[in-house]
């Protein structure tokens, strides 16, 4: 397994489907999945709330190239044996995970149970 440092992301995200479109009509999203069901939209969560709310950690203290296997594994799976639900949008450097917030102080024990090191936003 490898350990990694993962930051807790300020804010909160929320996740749309958007089954007839191919891009968003705004430009107010963090990241974009096109597939053939259509696309897949994480934004910063707006202020007076409605839909589920995720929060995200990301490893850009663990930055590591695209043929380094397991990375992804390393933190789904002490996730996954939680009972945790994930949403991930990967860069090129790491990973996001996005987890329920309601879910997220048990993501974090579970993620530092298995090795990992978390940090609050600053």
């Amino acid at each position: 397994m490898t350990s990694q440092h993962l930051k807790i992301v300020p804010g909160s995200f929320v996740l749309e489907h958007l089954p007839n479109a191919t891009l968003p009509e705004d430009d107010e999203w963090v990241a974009l999945v096109r597939a053939p069901e259509g696309l897949t939209v994480v934004r910063e969560a707006p202020p007076f709330g409605g839909a589920e709310e995720w929060t995200g950690f990301y490893g850009a203290e663990s930055a590591h190239g695209l043929d380094v296997p397991g990375m992804l594994a390393a933190l789904l799976t002490p996730l996954a044996e939680a009972g945790i639900s994930v949403f991930v949008a990967s860069t090129f450097h790491a990973d996001l995970v996005l987890v329920p917030t309601r879910k997220a102080a048990d993501a974090a024990a579970a993620l530092k149970a298995a090795g990992h090191r978390v940090s609050e936003p600053a």
